[in-house]
């Protein structure tokens, strides 16, 4: 019996993926890169687009409230525009100096022999400026990005000139009977679709993985589509949230089966004389 007991197999670890959120997750949202963000997204919308200074408030927050990010808002309800120059211009001048370096958080993430991917609405330019910026560049196998999930799209002079644009903040105020919102052509959290094919393109098994995020609606997402949850830069869960962290560098004592499981994957490759590969994730 005890030859039994030491030569038994390890147990599979429960989980074989971590996946991060980026913006306000894996650095502060006191870091301002936010309140920038949102005046550039702003400031778009009058320069890029015509929308009058004084209706921007209202609509982008319908827009983002309805749609998940203020762009697939902007699209869905009919203006048409470049997305490398929208990108360009709401995250080109951001004031990533704001971002600082975290050693501590990039120790705990090699500490962890398990695949890390990010998982952003962002573009791939953005995000990896923001990685370098916290040194952990090098600490993720891949990066699902806009870029991912998104068709690159330019309109055309004529496409501009032909923009009929639905009217959301009229809708709202005033609904109609049977008037239902236009659907979007942009994928991104928190639509489950969005979440579903992120999943796929990744190969990742939702219920082998952990979703690291601020947001609570994203959170929702996550849940709905089957991942393990974790809420970050709160103290308290919220519906969907399986866990709830005020800072990543508490990971260790919040889950501690991470890096028990760490120690089991070791001991099954150990047994098995087989070395885990990653496989990349093209953005």
């Amino acid at each position: 019996m005890e030859f039994e007991d030491h030569y038994r197999q390890p147990q599979r670890p429960k989980f074989d993926c971590l996946l991060f959120d980026l913006d306000d997750t894996l650095y502060p949202y006191s870091s301002g890169i936010a309140a920038a963000c949102t005046k550039n997204i702003q400031d778009y919308m009058v320069e890029k687009l015509g929308i009058e200074e004084s209706k921007i408030l209202e609509l982008s927050n319908l827009l983002y409230k309805n749609y998940g990010t203020t762009m697939a808002g902007l699209r869905a309800v009919g203006y048409e525009f470049d997305y490398d120059d929208y990108h360009s211009f709401v995250h080109g001048r951001l004031p990533y100096e704001k971002i600082k370096p975290d050693p501590v958080f990039r120790s705990i993430l090699l500490s962890l022999p398990i695949r890390k991917l990010i998982f952003t609405n962002a573009d791939k330019v953005h995000a990896i400026k923001a990685l370098k910026r916290l040194g952990l560049e090098d600490c993720f196998e891949g990066i699902i990005c806009f870029e991912t999930l998104n068709q690159p799209f330019s309109p055309t002079e004529n496409s501009k000139e032909i923009q009929n644009i639905f009217d959301i903040v009229g809708h709202f105020a005033q609904p109609e009977p049977g008037v239902e919102l236009p659907k979007t052509p942009v994928l991104c959290k928190p639509s489950i679709e969005a979440m579903e094919y992120a999943l796929k393109i990744a190969n990742i098994n939702p219920q082998r993985t952990i979703f690291f995020e601020d947001s609570t609606r994203n959170i929702l997402a996550g849940k709905q589509v089957g991942l393990q949850t974790v809420l970050v830069g709160k103290s308290h869960r919220t519906q969907g949230a399986d866990y709830a962290l005020e800072s990543l560098h508490n990971i260790r004592e919040a889950l501690p089966e991470l890096w028990a499981e760490a120690e089991q994957r070791r001991a099954v490759q150990y047994h098995s004389g087989k070395v885990a590969l990653e496989t990349s994730v093209s953005a």
